[in-house]
């Protein structure tokens, strides 16, 4: 199910995007109106993209939040501006795509089907009703009152004026929900007189989830960006249906984009993963070596993430905060357990290493005197009279530790930073060089983020916790890059350990008159990872695949890692199976 929520998310996200042409647009998708209200959903993205395309969202966003700082009720609110905004940007968005129409059609038809008993019961209700029922035949029956609401309405037919949508607003939701507000409360020169500080000093927690995070004014207009085009706003939404069925979810997934779209997606993936550490030399190059066979159509993008290199401060800045706060929460609650699996595994490295010492004793011209080579003192040119210890170097080793970051690991986020923390933490306990790194794909971008390098203190491994999971997963082409950059390192030995959950799956984008790839997933992408991690080996590097996935993906896992794999079922035991493996690599 995770896996179509993705699929669902990127749909409704590309929607959006392309209707409003732009790709930088921060978007939250409401998959679980999807899945109750198809069309409707579909209709409220459509209807997303043209309001940022014609209007200005950000003013029309400001005025709602003064307008419920004045008291203004907020559902019925959201609803006169949907129903305002939809009357703005109707006519021109039909008139640049003729489908719309229909999906217009059948979303009418949908909300009133579920909530005809509900919008009889109040006036807003009925002037909804109307508007409905008039977009589906052109005719209507109502009330006078109504019909002067909805020729109020149908003032803004085609408007770009955001002003002129919300002077509108404000009259009918005054009229219509709350006759005596203008009079209790104030007209529109004094809700519009509200000023962001007293905005920000407003608590607009009764307005927000337990979920959702301190800065409350910036998460608050967020929210109300994202659902006052909504036309489906129902108090409570039913429970999800079943699963689409497996056919459908086998279908096909390839995006065809233009290469000004490809443009916009990079600001995007700065926007929301930070900047690149490379510069743009170093980005062709890597690119031009790595992005090559299936993964021709693809980019390898570097960062340290949004929390070390922000563009600026945005709504996934905060996002990636609150979830640094919670791996860090739940580091907290289990740091006895982390703590003594780093312990263990710590013990298990220096065993293995201490019988990996050797100890050669030479002849040397100094260090400690030889006894049976004194006889040579005046009878012999031989100057090597002395004895010198020289030890082997043990720690001859690089480690490269990768994550999968892709969104199916999101329950599991914080588990893996501990598992990466815990690995990293005993490898800086014995002075082994090792990075850290995760990876995601977002389109045709595959974003390695990285925590730690191999030569930085073991301070770094505390940002192991900023590790966040979104999007999708390229398997085969992370590891190839990773695995071509410790290659180069000079120690003898090198070790990749992986720690995913068997599910190598991405979104394919294709640009205009390119061939279209195969979608990367299922046996086609298994078979790619497999691939690049048996080359991997093929050049003496030790490849280690760590599972927390589900049971049902253990297969898969074998496929890609074969013997050398380590099933974790939870944390407790998580040192002595990745312990065991890392002595047998040392031993050998």
């Amino acid at each position: 199910m995770d896996e179509y929520r993705l699929e669902l998310e990127n749909r409704i996200r590309n929607l959006v995007w392309t209707i409003s042409g732009d790709y930088t647009l921060g978007i939250k998708p409401d998959v679980e109106s999807f899945l109750t209200s198809r069309n409707t959903s579909i209709y409220d993205s459509i209807k997303q993209g043209a309001f940022a395309k014609y209007l200005d969202r950000e003013q029309l966003s400001l005025y709602l939040v003064k307008k419920v700082f004045m008291q203004a009720q907020e559902a019925p609110l959201l609803m006169v501006s949907s129903l305002c905004i939809e009357e703005a940007v109707k006519d021109r968005l039909m008139g640049e795509r003729e489908g719309i129409a229909a999906i217009r059609k059948k979303a009418c038809e949908e909300i009133l089907d579920e909530e005809f008993n509900m919008l009889t019961s109040s006036n807003l209700g009925m002037l909804k009703a109307a508007c409905l029922r008039e977009s589906l035949d052109g005719h209507i029956v109502t009330t006078k009152q109504n019909t002067r609401w909805l020729e109020l309405l149908h003032s803004l037919k085609d408007t770009r004026d955001t002003g002129r949508v919300i002077r509108v607003i404000d009259e009918l939701y005054n009229q219509v929900v709350e006759p005596d507000f203008e009079k209790k409360k104030g007209g529109l020169d004094k809700v519009l007189a509200v000023t962001l500080e007293e905005l920000k000093e407003f608590s607009w927690k009764d307005y927000l989830s337990e979920e959702m995070y301190e800065e409350n004014l910036e998460v608050y207009l967020e929210r109300i960006s994202e659902t006052m085009t909504t036309l489906d706003i129902r108090e409570e939404k039913e429970e999800e249906p079943q699963a689409k069925n497996e056919e459908e979810k086998k279908k096909k997934k390839i995006l065809v984009v233009d290469e000004e779209a490809l443009e916009k997606m990079n600001l995007y993936v700065q926007l929301n993963y930070g900047k690149t550490y490379l510069s743009n030399r170093e980005e062709k190059t890597v690119n031009y070596q790595m992005c090559r066979g299936i993964h021709d159509e693809c980019s390898l993008y570097f960062t340290e993430g949004i929390l070390q290199n922000p563009v600026k401060k945005n709504y996934q800045l905060e996002y990636a905060k609150k979830l640094k706060d919670k791996n860090l929460n739940e580091y907290y609650d289990n740091h006895r357990i982390v703590k003594q699996n780093i312990r263990i595994l710590t013990d298990m490295l220096r065993r293995a290493l201490t019988m990996h010492d050797q100890q050669d004793i030479v002849r040397t011209d100094c260090g400690m005197i030889n006894p049976s080579q004194l006889w040579k003192v005046g009878r012999s040119r031989d100057t090597k009279l002395f004895l010198k210890e020289i030890k082997q170097d043990s720690i001859n080793f690089a480690v490269d530790v990768l994550i999968d970051a892709s969104g199916s690991q999101r329950k599991r986020q914080g588990k893996v930073a501990m598992q990466a923390y815990t690995i990293s933490e005993a490898l800086s306990n014995l002075s082994i060089s090792h990075r850290v790194m995760s990876f995601c794909t977002f389109w045709d971008y595959t974003i390695l983020h990285r925590f730690r390098d191999y030569e930085d203190d073991r301070k770094m491994n505390g940002r192991i916790f900023e590790y966040m999971t979104s999007a999708n997963n390229r398997d085969g082409l992370a590891i190839k890059a990773v695995g071509a950059q410790l290659a180069t390192r000079e120690e003898e030995h090198k070790i990749l350990i992986v720690l995913s959950d068997g599910k190598p799956y991405d979104v394919v984008v294709n640009r205009p008159g390119n061939k279209n790839p195969e979608p990367y997933r299922g046996e086609y992408a298994v078979k790619d990872t497999a691939f690049e991690v048996r080359k991997l080996r093929q050049q003496g590097i030790s490849v280690l695949g760590v599972f927390a996935g589900e049971e049902q993906e253990l297969l898969a896992e074998r496929r890609i890692f074969g013997k050398d794999f380590a099933y974790i079922r939870n944390i407790t035991g998580f040192s002595n199976i990745v312990g065991r493996y890392l002595m047998r690599q040392i031993e050998d």
